[in-house]
C-alpha cells in the first residue's frame, strides 16, 4: 500500500503554483507549506497527506526519473481532460492528451510533464 508520493523540484514556488492549480482538479488541495522545503497536498478539509513536492534534502538538483510516472485514479473522462487541459494552461507539457490506451481498453488516460520534467498521469476506468 502506497503511503504517500514524492517528487522533487528546484523552484518550490513555481512548482506549488503549478499543484495547486492541477490538483484541485482531482480533488487534493495543499495542507502544510515548508517555506523553502515542501509543500504537502491531500483531500480537502483533512490532514490527510497523499503527495508531496520538495526540494532534494541532499540539496543537490532535483531530477526526474526516466520512466518514473505518477499516476492519480479519477472517477470521469471529463476529470481526467480538465487535469490535462490545466497541467497545460499551467505551464506544464503534454505527453499525450486524453485517449484509451490501448486503443478499445476502456482505459482513458492523459499525462503531463510538470516544471520540473516529472510525469503525471490521470486515468478512470470510467466510460463517462
Amino acid at each position: 500500500m502506497i503511503g504517500y508520493v514524492m517528487v522533487g523540484t528546484n523552484n518550490l514556488d513555481a512548482a506549488i503554483k503549478f499543484y495547486d492549480e492541477v490538483l484541485e482538479v482531482i480533488g487534493l488541495t495543499r495542507n502544510e507549506t515548508i517555506e523553502n522545503d515542501y509543500a504537502a497536498y491531500g483531500k480537502k478539509d483533512t490532514n490527510e497527506i497523499e503527495f508531496y513536492i520538495t526540494k532534494p534534502f541532499n540539496k543537490k538538483e532535483a531530477t526526474f526519473g526516466n520512466g518514473t510516472q505518477i499516476s492519480f485514479l479519477t472517477s470521469s473522462r471529463v476529470i481526467v481532460d480538465k487535469f490535462h487541459e490545466t497541467g497545460l494552461k499551467a505551464g506544464g507539457t503534454s505527453e499525450g492528451s486524453g485517449g484509451e490506451r490501448p486503443e478499445g481498453s476502456g482505459v482513458y488516460y492523459s499525462y503531463v510533464r510538470d516544471l520540473d520534467g516529472n510525469k503525471i498521469c490521470t486515468f478512470t476506468n470510467s466510460k463517462e
